[in-house]
């Protein structure tokens, strides 16, 4: 059968390197913009605050390996395509200590902050949406809600949600108990969480519109 479909093809593996990027980009901004720490980000950014021996990529990719973990429960079997997420994760991880490096060099003006809140807020959308088309395995907080809606049958968009809201719930628990204050968290935070899966799934919607996406790793997506 004649394949009538015209839409531009995008490696998976380039998307997917991009993604990496830019959301470990995101995640740095939006707490260096005083708005709070992304959602996704929140509880690894809390267990620093408390055990400040590992960064935040060490505990970002530890959190992830417990998503991973708690995906394989839910399946109740071993998943091989899930241990490539973990390996993503990981180097997702590396990148939000390499972003930490250089991003103190921004100027931090009032007006400044609020540009690098919203900026970091479309480019994690963009992002995640980029990360659910690559065909590739992708960063195990992107991840977890997006195979939670395929197990449940639940929306992608209300899903993310719940997944966002009880990482800030997790995160202050931790530092209220611990540090006796909320930390990480900010206005920036709470309307990213509330806001962020229904804005994802328009991106999804907008890519599934102009590019199709193909990758030697499909399979394991």
């Amino acid at each position: 059968m004649e394949n009538f479909d015209k839409r531009p093809i995008i490696r998976g593996e380039i998307a997917l390197l991009a993604a990496l990027v830019i959301n470990s980009f995101g995640v740095v901004l939006m707490l260096y913009s005083g708005s709070g720490i992304s959602a996704i980000s929140s509880v690894p950014y809390a267990l620093t605050d408390v055990w400040p021996a590992l960064s935040l990529g060490t505990w970002t990719y530890l959190f992830q390996g417990l998503l991973v973990l708690s995906l394989m429960l839910l399946r109740r079997r071993f998943v091989p395509a899930y241990l490539l997420s973990f390996i993503v994760g990981f180097c997702f991880g590396e990148l939000l200590n390499l972003q930490e490096l250089w991003i103190g060099v921004l100027p931090r003006t009032l007006p400044l902050q609020v540009v690098y809140f919203a900026v970091s807020y479309l480019v994690i959308c963009f992002g995640v949406a980029l990360s659910n088309h690559c065909k590739m395995p992708i960063v195990p907080t992107d991840l977890f809600p997006r195979e939670i809606s395929a197990i449940t049958g639940a929306a992608y968009g209300r899903i993310k949600v719940s997944f966002d809201l009880s990482c800030l719930a997790a995160t202050a628990l931790l530092t209220g108990i611990f540090l006796g204050h909320l930390d990480g968290l900010g206005i920036g935070t709470v309307l990213a969480a509330l806001t962020m899966g229904k804005v994802i799934g328009w991106m999804n919607r907008f890519l599934d519109r102009k590019a199709a996406f193909r990758s030697l790793l499909e399979k394991y997506a």
